[in-house]
């Protein structure tokens, strides 16, 4: 089958989709960007991008919380509700389906950053230290 650029008012509905997946959208709201009734739009969309509408609403959702649980320390039920999504239970089935762990095991496999990093003391003691003075007190005393 040869490859066939999605329509644009199917990109319009895509891109709504990656702009406001933390609102309530659905794919009612994607057909009407898209200008296409729901079954046509589902339709189309599936075979433009090899997915359907509220997969891939569901999958800009989960990267978005697996993000979140990587770079910050917020709760699981806030990441949960932060990315869109309305329930706890059914966040983590369909983390755990997706990532095959549960939020809370993907956050403990995926420590930040600043727990691998090994910096040698010398170098955090030499950018620690306060740099030289704007106020003059550096200067060499003027020849009298």
């Amino acid at each position: 089958m040869a490859f066939v650029p999605p329509a644009r008012h199917l990109v319009r509905a895509k891109d709504l989709a990656d702009a406001r997946y933390v609102e309530p959208l659905g794919v009612e709201d994607m057909a009407r960007a898209a200008g296409l009734s729901r079954a046509h739009f589902s339709r189309e969309f599936r075979r433009a991008f090899g997915v359907s509408p509220h997969a891939y609403l569901l999958t800009r959702r989960l990267e978005r919380a697996a993000a979140l649980l990587r770079m910050t320390d917020r709760s699981v039920a806030d990441i949960c509700f932060s990315v869109g999504l309305q329930s706890v239970g059914s966040f983590t089935t369909s983390f755990t389906r997706t990532y095959a762990m549960s939020p809370t095991a993907y956050r403990a496999a995926h420590p930040p950053a600043v727990s691998h990093a090994i910096i040698p003391t010398c170098v955090w003691r030499a950018y620690g230290r306060p740099h030289r003075s704007t106020n003059g007190e550096d200067k060499a005393a003027p020849p009298a």
